[in-house]
């Protein structure tokens, strides 16, 4: 024993990539099994597997002890998702927002704001902080997480039993309001930080309304729209081999977080307005749509991320550790959470319905409502917001300081965000087996399928036929202008 002993090197490092690799394994060999029998996603079993191997499981996993700290956590998550919506904005079908930017301002819009301001008031009632860190707070969880609802809108026996206009509703949305919750976001930072009300108004519209966000997305247009006709150029003269032409994707939406990052713009409207304007002909979508390239960013990204994510919960901060945090107990954390699932976007989307568009039925508006899931986006704000308050830029220090003017938003943001997210990757990745089991028992016992939730019609209540913008037009038509001669 001592011999294989002092041959054995199960280092941290390397039981990650045992775990990593094992799941990711795993997950691949039943992949259609569990999307299209269980109903189930990748996020809630990869946060599992992260809970189960990190330092309150198996401790195995152990991200912090191993320096790895909020500096990692901000830049894997920028990276991640601006991976993500950079791929909504490219497989939204050709020229979409034309057609249905009433729809998705909409959301961005009054539903969102809604969701920003009754998120705060919940967490100002129930834990008792300030208004400023309520805000903050509130900020984080307000936008819909492009990696999750990827998860759920992804190809499978239930997304197609959604109307394609709702899901590229969704999809679009979840891709601009990450970046779009940047303004309320540095409402509540400014406002702690600023001096006076008008130089934190000044701050607001300048730098982060103008340079951040309005700069942010014409940058990201230009830079995708200059990229397809490069590309094309390159194609078109067999410049370009197929294994370059692939990676070009890749490529580019890791150069368009590269440049945000550079000039202090907002990443994820860079990064969706490259993918947008990268694919507004759909003639890329149409070169690759054999590939599948998004759903191999989603196993080996997304998924890991989850996995880091489930590793790093802070479960020993869910009850009171300081004075600024003995309104934060698992009581109030779960009453915060159901408030927020119930009442952040179900009713304002309800309310919202005959002024969108593509919302027909108020089944429909239930659906949209309650598929707002909150992940990894939520979790990069947050870093973005303790970054501002403790150096007072984004570059955050690798722990939060001892001291600090802002003590009670750093020590309670943190806790807070994290517990919604993980109540969110939960419900909302179950929501899918939860609304199968439903529409299955639903119907009379002749008429249900073989195996629960193998209907293959509609949803009930949903428009399926007709329903504007429900046939959208083919990513460029058959004809291929640009085929190498």
């Amino acid at each position: 024993m001592s011999w294989i002993s002092k041959h054995l090197e199960p280092t941290p490092a390397h039981f990650v990539y045992l775990i990593l690799a094992a799941f990711l394994l795993l997950y691949a060999l039943f992949s259609s099994f569990i999307r299209n029998r269980l109903h189930l996603s990748e996020p809630p079993l990869a946060t599992l597997v992260g809970i189960a191997f990190g330092p309150f499981g198996a401790d195995l996993f152990s991200p912090q002890r191993w320096g790895l700290e909020d500096n990692v956590t901000q830049e894997t998550t920028r990276i991640i998702v601006g991976l993500q919506v950079f791929t909504v904005g490219v497989e939204l079908p050709k020229a979409y927002f034309s057609r249905h930017w009433k729809s998705v301002g909409m959301m961005l819009g009054p539903v969102m704001t809604f969701s920003w301001a009754i998120t705060a008031v919940f967490v100002k009632l129930i834990l008792g902080t300030k208004w400023k860190t309520a805000l903050v707070i509130s900020a984080c969880l307000a936008p819909t997480d492009p990696v999750l609802a990827a998860s759920v809108l992804a190809e499978s026996t239930f997304s197609r039993r959604v109307p394609r206009r709702l899901k590229h509703m969704l999809s679009a949305e979840s891709g601009c309001n990450d970046g779009v919750s940047f303004p309320f976001l540095y409402i509540g930072l400014l406002a702690l930080i600023e001096d006076s009300a008008g130089a934190a108004v000044k701050e607001w519209i300048l730098g982060t309304v103008l340079w951040q966000c309005t700069l942010g997305l014409i940058i990201g247009l230009i830079m995708g729209q200059c990229s397809n006709f490069s590309l094309r150029y390159s194609y078109r003269n067999n410049y370009i081999g197929t294994p370059s032409f692939l990676v070009f994707y890749f490529l580019l939406a890791v150069l368009s977080i590269g440049v945000a990052s550079c000039l202090g713009v907002d990443d994820f409207l860079v990064a969706f307005g490259a993918g947008y304007g990268f694919a507004w002909d759909g003639w890329f979508a149409m070169k690759t749509r054999e590939t599948h390239l998004p759903n191999i960013l989603d196993l080996l990204l997304n998924s890991s991320m989850f996995v880091y994510f489930g590793a790093i919960i802070p479960w020993d901060r869910f009850t009171p550790t300081s004075p600024y945090t003995m309104n934060i107990t698992p009581g109030k954390l779960v009453g915060l959470l159901i408030l927020i699932l119930c009442f952040r976007r179900i009713p304002i989307v309800l309310a919202m319905k005959r002024f969108v568009p593509d919302i027909q039925t108020y089944r429909e508006a239930l659906f949209c409502g309650h598929f707002g899931p909150m992940g990894l986006g939520a979790l990069f704000l947050v870093i973005e917001a303790r970054a501002q308050l403790e150096t007072g830029s984004s570059l955050p220090s690798p722990h939060p300081p001892k001291d600090s003017p802002h003590k009670e938003v750093v020590m309670v943001i943190w806790p807070v965000v994290c517990f919604v997210i993980l109540g969110s990757t939960m419900v909302h990745g179950l929501s899918v087996l939860a609304v199968s089991i439903g529409s299955h028992y639903s119907r009379k016992e002749g008429e249900r399928a073989p195996l629960i939730g193998q209907e293959g019609d509609g949803l009930w209540g949903m428009v399926h036929e007709g329903g504007g913008g429900e046939s959208e037009p083919s990513v460029s038509g058959d004809e291929d202008p640009d085929r190498p001669s």
